[in-house]
């Protein structure tokens, strides 16, 4: 479940944006409360905080006082134009590199994206 070479904070901080990203949180959302996350998962409550704790400091959630946290408006789009930045700047270079050493072509990568069990 946790991969040993991330510090599981920060695993858990990605899960969150993943479920912000795939549309599971939405602004508004309450996130489900430390100690619950700690106990569901057997997990130090100071591990959840920290995790939460980054996602305030990015200001995708917001603490409110008595009443837990909350994704907060704008935070997928923020979160959009991050991942797009970082993919175009750092993924997609790498795969523009491999696709050009594989001698592949538009209508090849097209072919590939269409088959059955592509993403797409």
């Amino acid at each position: 479940m946790w991969n040993e070479n991330t510090p599981i904070y920060r695993q858990l901080k990605e899960r969150v944006i993943g479920m912000m990203l795939d549309g599971l949180l939405k602004p508004g959302d309450a996130l489900p409360s430390v100690r619950q996350v700690a106990a569901d998962y057997q997990l130090n409550p100071i591990t959840v905080s920290k995790a939460y704790q980054e996602l305030v400091d990015e200001t995708l959630v917001e603490k409110r006082r008595g009443l837990g946290m909350y994704v907060t408006e704008g935070a997928v789009d923020k979160l959009l134009a991050s991942e797009r930045e970082r993919f175009l700047s750092e993924e997609w270079p790498a795969m523009v590199e491999r696709i050009r050493r594989l001698g592949l072509n538009l209508e090849q990568l097209l072919q590939g994206a269409q088959k059955p069990g592509a993403a797409v």
